[in-house]
């Protein structure tokens, strides 16, 4: 039965990637708002949005907090829209719809020979992180975790692996070993710690405790790499801004919980920066 409810998803998509093909990007994105608005409910669970909310003390009877989530389903559609166009992304379209705030941090780690660990969360259209410092020259790769649509899966793989990172880790032991072995090679390592993980530590987020990946700790700990802070923000309905901030100031003594700690602290203070441009449906405190 789950397959087949995959395989019915893996249709639709299909469709309204063939059918975005034929647009162009903006009416795409327009056309995928409302998509999103529509049938997105469908998809995920809305308890577990409301859930979130209220653990982030949002007030889930008010209407502006309904108004946030139909807002959110809307961004959600957008980027499902501006897939087919990552390729035009990679080339003609960054120029004209993407400012890069902090190119200097990827201009000084290039020049240093130094590797980083950019960490950031699901805000808006969250591949144009790696894109664009794959695209400044630096040597990277990719942590992501595997759609559970085994369908979806390989086609969101494919695109990944073609127009924005070709290094992509699964997460996972077998992860942990390539990023090690990558690592060593001089690469440095992106990733979104704002999913729910099954290994990793208790820290604090919003209001109660959630299993947070410790990846970007232990090598900052342990190869002495620098832990930069992104952060993506969509503009009038089709513009994005990617903020590449300083590095964090770690102290020596500073234990693998505490650097987790802050930057859960940080991925807080991101998401209330635009709250209906992160995607609240994970279910991050399960």
């Amino acid at each position: 039965m789950k397959l087949f409810k995959y395989f019915l998803e893996f249709l639709f998509i299909n469709i309204i990637f063939f059918i975005f093909n034929f647009l162009n990007y903006k009416t795409s994105s327009n056309l995928g708002e409302k998509i999103g608005k529509l049938f997105g409910p469908f998809f995920r669970n809305k308890n577990i949005i409301l859930k979130n909310l209220k653990k982030a003390d949002f007030n889930i009877e008010s209407e502006e907090t309904h108004k946030l989530i139909s807002e959110m389903w809307g961004n959600y559609g957008r980027i499902l829209s501006e897939y087919p166009f990552i390729k035009s992304f990679n080339k003609k379209l960054s120029k004209k719809y993407v400012k890069v705030y902090g190119i200097e941090i990827l201009d000084r780690l290039q020049k240093e020979n130094k590797k980083a660990v950019f960490i950031s969360g699901h805000f808006n259209n969250f591949e144009l992180m790696p894109m664009h410092i794959t695209k400044q020259g630096i040597d990277l790769a990719a942590i992501y975790r595997p759609l559970n649509n085994i369908f979806l899966n390989k086609k969101m793989e494919s695109i990944r692996t073609k127009y924005i990172c070709k290094k992509q880790i699964k997460k996972g032991i077998a992860g942990t070993r390539e990023i090690i072995k990558l690592v060593k090679q001089g690469y440095s390592i992106a990733l979104m710690i704002d999913q729910r993980v099954s290994e990793g530590v208790k820290s604090k987020f919003f209001n109660d405790t959630a299993f947070t990946t410790t990846i970007p700790a232990q090598l900052c700990k342990k190869y002495n790499m620098e832990i930069v802070p992104v952060y993506i923000e969509r503009k009038y309905k089709f513009f994005f801004n990617i903020y590449f901030y300083d590095p964090l100031d770690i102290g020596e003594n500073e234990s693998i919980e505490n650097i987790t700690d802050k930057l859960n602290l940080i991925l807080q203070r991101l998401i209330m920066k635009n709250p209906s441009q992160w995607i609240w449906t994970h279910d991050r405190w399960k």
